[in-house]
């Protein structure tokens, strides 16, 4: 793959598409450093401590109903789900982040322009670099079976994580759940990941879901959705974990 700008990306934010009206964003994660130098040594020695992440974005003024203000202005004190969609193609780079939201500051510039700023904290996880399993936001008007990604490296034994935005919705519920095959469904039928079903949806809403830390995941995942609806806007991000993981 060739190097890529960051044009045409998108900012999800708890079932909301706020991409329209960020600015910039800047993501961040790993380790802390843990500082264990030795008397007897000459420069510092460092270990990898517990994970954090943070995902920060300037946003313009927008007081529309869904937009940035209303939205962000709320400054909630619970948990908030972000991910951010390198582009919008499946099978992308996407950040994904539980957060808790610091702040929502706003500058008025010379040149009259009116931004703010905010910072978002991971809670409990960290950073979660993933790949996109829906072409930015998704539409299914019925029960879906959704197009796969392939991994290309064979299965593996480490589980995964998986994030939800639905984004609007019209009907009794929908599920959105994740399927694998070893073979994209050509003799290894495709079949329900242990694990990898989100809680049932009835409106705007994000989730966070992780199978077990020792599930074999195989090389193709897709995206299907179940339920009775007419429509159904969401997206989904998936960390298939590629070593052993614990949280």
């Amino acid at each position: 793959m060739s190097k890529q700008s960051g044009l045409g990306d998108a900012l999800y934010i708890a079932g909301y598409d706020l991409s329209g009206d960020i600015g910039s964003v800047t993501v961040g994660g790993g380790p802390s450093l843990l500082e264990v130098t030795g008397i007897d040594k000459s420069a510092f020695e460092r270990i990898g401590g517990v994970r954090d992440g943070r995902l920060d974005y300037t946003a313009f003024f927008n007081p529309a109903v869904g937009k940035a203000h209303p939205r962000l202005s709320a400054l909630p004190t619970g948990d908030v789900i972000l991910s951010y969609f390198r582009g919008t193609a499946l099978g992308g780079a996407s950040a994904n982040l539980v957060a808790k939201q610091l702040n929502y500051d706003g500058t008025r510039a010379d040149d009259g322009a009116f931004t703010f700023s905010g910072q978002n904290q991971g809670n409990g996880y960290g950073l979660e670099w993933g790949t996109s399993l829906t072409a930015g936001k998704r539409t299914d008007t019925t029960a879906t079976n959704g197009t796969s990604v392939d991994f290309g490296t064979g299965s593996t034994a480490f589980g995964l994580q998986a994030y939800l935005h639905v984004f609007a919705f019209t009907g009794t519920s929908v599920t959105v759940k994740l399927q694998e095959s070893s073979d994209n469904g050509a003799g290894d039928a495709w079949a329900d990941v242990v694990g990898g079903g989100f809680t049932a949806a009835t409106g705007v809403t994000s989730q966070r879901i992780a199978t077990a830390s020792n599930l074999t995941v195989e090389r193709y995942l897709r995206v299907v959705t179940t339920g009775t609806f007419t429509n159904a806007v969401f997206a989904v991000s998936v960390n298939r974990n590629e070593v052993a993981t614990s949280f």
